[in-house]
């Protein structure tokens, strides 16, 4: 049986309980503040090693290539054996943030060949209101052993590739900004020509969980993304369309990503821009708006 992309704080705490060896990672970043790792210092779940989204599991690019262009293959295997991840050990990975930065680390670690990686449902604030421990201080791990594929763009689409997508490509980002009311980060508001708005309010509780899979895959139904059709996702530098991919595999889903999102289609010269009216008229979420 193919095991959850999702862990609950019982879980983890039952599996801890036993003995079982387990890597908990912590994604702990909000876009605009640099303090997720003074924040994880402070107190964060026993034995978790921090990850560092904007080193880890980005670099620095050209503007065309979006806020968040993926690292190197290369630079992400040394991260993986800096997290100290060895080979037959499960992963874990929370962080405070509606599980959006979590959702990036582990779509990278899974499109790298890592198994059973699994996101903490309702991540930091559920483990504190479940009765968790805090740990202060930082975790420094021993180098890990764990092998990884070196996917470079083969699995992902490109400004030039998304454009010829053939199946549904869904927009993850909150309504305002897909119909290009508003635009808080990059130059031009709106959104890619033909893609159908599917935001993450639609597929997350109002305390940061994850709806159970009917709900989720009726969200999927209303933006036309059906069974057999095709699904790309995007949202703004390709961290909130990771948390779009991980609910797909929770309905049985696969979901292709255009890393580079709106940041980088945005910044492209001569894309062309769409604007109107969302698929679902739902309210802005805060997080979902600057991602």
């Amino acid at each position: 049986m193919a095991v959850s992309p999702v862990i609950t704080v019982d879980e983890l705490l039952s599996l801890q309980k036993t003995g079982a060896a387990v890597h908990v990672l912590d994604v702990r970043w909000r876009l605009g503040h640099t303090d997720g790792y003074e924040q994880y210092l402070a107190g964060h779940i026993p034995g978790a090693v921090f990850v560092d989204l904007d080193r880890d599991l980005s670099r620095h690019g050209t503007p065309d290539e979006g806020r968040h262009p993926l690292p190197h293959d290369a630079d992400f295997a040394e991260a993986v054996r800096r997290w100290g991840l060895r080979q037959g050990v499960p992963v874990v990975i929370y962080d405070d943030a509606r599980m959006l930065p979590a959702s990036r680390a582990w779509w990278a670690l899974q499109r790298a060949g890592v198994d059973n990686v699994r996101v903490l449902d309702g991540g930091w604030k559920a483990w504190l209101a479940a009765g968790g421990e805090a740990e202060q201080g930082g975790v420094e791990a021993q180098p890990g052993d764990r092998e990884v594929r070196h996917p470079g763009l083969d699995d992902v689409l490109t400004t030039e590739s998304v454009a010829q997508w053939t199946g549904v490509l869904l927009d993850a980002r909150a309504p305002e900004r897909y119909r290009g009311e508003t635009e808080p980060l990059d130059p031009v508001a709106g959104h890619i020509p033909g893609a159908h708005n599917l935001p993450m309010s639609m597929i997350l509780t109002d305390d940061g969980r994850f709806h159970d899979p009917v709900t989720i895959a009726a969200a999927f139904e209303t933006v036309g993304a059906g069974e057999n059709i095709p699904i790309a996702a995007y949202c703004g530098s390709g961290v909130t369309a990771a948390q779009l991919a991980l609910a797909g595999t929770l309905i049985g889903r696969e979901v292709t990503l255009y890393p580079g999102s709106w940041s980088a289609w945005s910044n492209t010269p001569g894309a062309e821009i769409e604007t109107g009216p969302a698929t679902e008229d739902e309210p802005i979420d805060e997080a979902e708006a600057t991602i």
